[in-house]
């Protein structure tokens, strides 16, 4: 797991919501900001495939954007925005290993044409048959 949180920008505004008078007059709200292509923590490779994979939450000046407010102190909207920006780029930059594609065995094929002949015989002998 990496860690850029140097390279982050923040903004404060007013907040909506709880708060009362709060509200009014405290910043609490924070968004934060990171240009994803101006980073030095991270390879141009890297950087590639996180503009890929967050292409709609990037502005077009290159902006990865993210505004929370949530609590009623700024601090607490400035960790939190944090934390989700960096765990946001590091699921971005985690690759799945791809799929082996593998065949039955010849036992098993066995064993399964076995069972869908016996299964085909019990019901065979539940048929009607009138004598001739």
């Amino acid at each position: 797991m990496k860690n850029f949180s140097a390279e982050l920008a923040y903004k404060t505004s007013r907040s909506s919501g709880a708060g009362g008078q709060n509200v009014n007059k405290v910043e609490t709200s924070v968004t934060v900001m990171w240009k994803v292509s101006e980073s030095e923590f991270f390879s141009n490779e890297e950087k590639n495939l996180i503009s890929a994979k967050l292409k709609n939450r990037i502005n077009s000046e290159g902006i990865l954007q993210l505004t929370v407010s949530e609590n009623r102190t700024q601090i607490q909207n400035k960790k939190i925005a944090t934390e989700r920006i960096v765990e946001m780029v590091n699921k971005a930059l985690f690759k799945p290993k791809p799929r082996k594609a593998t065949k039955p065995s010849k036992a098993q094929i066995a064993k399964r044409i076995e069972n869908n002949k016996k299964l085909s015989e019990k019901k065979e002998s539940r048929r009607f048959r009138p004598d001739h």
